[in-house]
């Protein structure tokens, strides 16, 4: 259900959120999108891919293969999909072969030349390592925080729809959330176990991950 404002759960959903900047910044970036605010959308999915946010990358080179807020760019849009692709997420996968496929020659080489600097800022090597580091200090701040966390809350993981997941009090500490190495597991599962028959990734399903006690 929707969070009221009268929940008193509702500061630990903007807890959680400020915790993940990849996580917010592709919500606010999806609600953008959804509203043809492209504008605002590509500033919200660069500062998601800027941690590592593997969807934000493709929806980036997405509005470069269309010209949404920014001139048409093939070879860019390519290359983002390229990085976003960089775990072998299957949907991911299949868009950024169907870009290649549509290219030029020209377009193709330009896009090898423009992939390498999109990947020193924004590759998992240098990315994951700045998410890591807001979870860690994140973790620190929670510890100790879990007696008489009671109900539930409900935390906005992603969705152009604007969907959230039901997350239940115990499980906001789930180390799944927080845990650098637990947290990547937990996306790399919901993300290959999605259906690579998308065709764009403006339809891409929200992510609705099971939280398991």
């Amino acid at each position: 259900g929707n969070i009221s404002r009268s929940d008193p759960f509702i500061e630990q959903s903007q807890s959680f959120l400020d915790s993940h900047p990849d996580l917010k910044f592709r919500n606010y970036g999806m609600r953008s999108y959804q509203k043809g605010e492209f504008t605002e959308a590509m500033k919200y999915f660069q500062r998601a891919a800027y941690y590592a946010d593997k969807p934000s990358q493709g929806m980036i080179g997405e509005m470069y293969w269309n010209g949404q807020s920014v001139v048409v760019d093939k070879a860019l849009a390519y290359a983002w999909l390229d990085l976003a692709a960089e775990r072998q997420y299957p949907n991911l996968l299949s868009i950024r072969e169907r870009y290649w496929k549509n290219m030029s020659a020209a377009e193709q080489e330009r896009a090898v030349f423009v992939g390498s600097d999109i990947y020193k800022k924004y590759g998992d090597e240098i990315a994951k390592k700045r998410l890591e580091t807001t979870l860690r200090i994140a973790r620190k701040k929670t510890t100790g925080s879990r007696t008489g966390f009671v109900g539930s809350l409900t935390i906005l993981l992603a969705g152009p729809d604007g969907e959230g997941i039901t997350v239940d009090g115990s499980q906001f500490y789930n180390e799944q959330y927080w845990k650098p190495e637990k947290y990547w597991q937990w996306q790399d599962n919901t993300w290959k176990n999605l259906s690579n028959a998308t065709a764009t990734m403006g339809e891409l399903e929200p992510i609705k991950p099971e939280v398991k006690p």
